[in-house]
């Protein structure tokens, strides 16, 4: 399985899988590579919260009852985030725990013991539902007051200020912001924003990062940061509506 990104490269659908059983974890992943899906794993909310400050994740399948930091609560701070969706497996399958789960933001909420192929056709539904929310939304993302359209291809500033940004500016921005707070290395900017036969160097990001960060009026790391040797991490809590 497949999805077309914003600049019209081809990637797998990034799938985490949150859960203190080592089995769990492997039967799990296994299927999901199967299927066509890119997967990662972790055993607790601590190496989940890794996982997501490295790389782009495009959903959670969490565990409830975990050691430390269980997975109601980590689901409230990634929902407050807007993060990836999130769909729970839990042990717990009775319904006030169900209806916990999807008032705090989860997509959906499976009990345990359940087959690979539920979870496997769970997954691709709640992805379909994430997709669909964004096209009706119309693709408009605020941070730090700033407000950026996609659908109308414009950057407002926190005082309704139109801000020019070229192509490959809104390109390159358009990234950071569906990813926030996540590292994002040159490569994966480079090729989200103008696909995977672009013929610019690494150099190319980093001249737009810069004049970005000039029009955003933060010169320095306060909004976009540089994580030496990894690539650039959007610092402001995204919303999308």
């Amino acid at each position: 399985m497949v999805v077309q990104t914003g600049g019209g490269a081809m990637e797998e659908p990034h799938i985490l899988i949150v859960d203190d059983d080592a089995g769990i974890r492997g039967l799990l992943s296994d299927a999901l590579r199967v299927r066509g899906f890119r997967a990662s794993t972790a055993a607790n909310t601590r190496e989940m919260d890794q996982v997501l400050l490295r790389e782009a994740v495009d959903l959670i399948i969490l565990d409830v009852m975990m050691p430390g930091e269980d997975g109601i609560s980590a689901c409230r701070r990634v929902a407050a985030k807007g993060g990836p969706p999130i769909v729970f497996l839990s042990a717990l399958g009775d319904e006030h725990d169900r209806v916990l789960g999807l008032e705090l933001g989860a997509s959906h909420y499976l009990p345990k013991p359940c087959s690979t192929r539920e979870v496997i056709a769970t997954v691709r539904a709640a992805l379909r539902t994430r997709d669909q929310v964004g096209e009706v939304s119309g693709m408009k993302f605020t941070f730090a007051g700033w407000t950026m359209d996609v659908a109308a291809h414009e950057l407002s500033d926190p005082d309704g200020v139109l801000i020019g940004l070229t192509d490959g500016e809104f390109a390159v921005l358009r990234v950071l912001v569906e990813r926030p707070r996540r590292v994002l290395s040159r490569e994966l900017l480079l090729e989200s924003a103008r696909g995977p036969d672009s013929d610019s160097f690494d150099r190319a990001v980093d001249v737009q990062i810069s004049r970005l960060r000039r029009k955003l009026r933060t010169p320095g790391d306060e909004m976009i940061r540089t994580v030496r040797h990894e690539g650039y991490l959007f610092v402001p809590t995204v919303t999308r509506r």
